[in-house]
């Protein structure tokens, strides 16, 4: 897959919104798993991918934006600015969106969150390695084992974006080439009798 694509993954999120008593007033938090663990998603049938615990562990320190359905222009938060906490534990990678009460893109997303309409998140990333494993029912399955993070959202339609299945599609196309001249090669070499 080429390493300079964006990728994006959606997943059902067991979101919650959460009220908070500051000294500035009160706070409002949209808080959840944007990416879960060892869980497989599903490419396409007969293909599926997860993602590895350690995966995000070299990229929580860059520049990561909260978005709304990957829209650039609609910011929830930021962790450089403090308003959104990102961390990783054992199930996966959890975060927490400050919403700010001013934005109200932000308060009707919060608001639509509350009850229940909008229950998918997403995160945008480029792979920067993986594992492929061809399995011998003729599946296949990657294991994503460490990413550069760019953004998490919050989103309103879970889906691969056509842009990745075809990535994975053509991934899989050249490794089976490969595998076919190989096969190609060694049989001429046996042929000839130089093995």
């Amino acid at each position: 897959m080429e390493r300079k694509e964006m990728q994006l993954r959606t997943a059902l999120a067991n979101f919650q919104t959460r009220e908070e008593e500051r000294e500035d007033g009160k706070g409002l938090f949209i808080e959840g798993y944007f990416a879960v663990f060892n869980k497989n998603y599903e490419v396409w049938p007969g293909a599926t991918e997860s993602i590895a615990p350690g995966a995000f562990n070299e990229t929580l320190e860059e520049d990561i934006r909260a978005l709304i359905n990957h829209d650039t222009t609609l910011v929830l938060g930021r962790n450089k600015a403090g308003t959104l906490e990102l961390r990783i534990d054992s199930t996966g990678l959890w975060g927490k969106i400050s919403i700010n009460p001013n934005d109200s893109d932000a308060i009707n997303l919060y608001e639509r969150v509350k009850r229940g309409d909008v229950d998918q998140c997403s995160f945008g990333f480029y792979i920067e390695s993986e594992e492929t494993d061809f399995r011998e029912d003729g599946t296949i399955h990657w294991t994503i084992t460490k990413v550069k993070l760019f953004e998490v959202s919050c989103c309103t339609f879970p889906a691969y974006e056509d842009t990745s299945i075809s990535a994975r599609k053509k991934q899989v196309e050249d490794i089976k080439k490969r595998e076919k001249e190989v096969w190609k090669n060694q049989l001429k070499r046996k042929l000839k009798g130089e093995q």
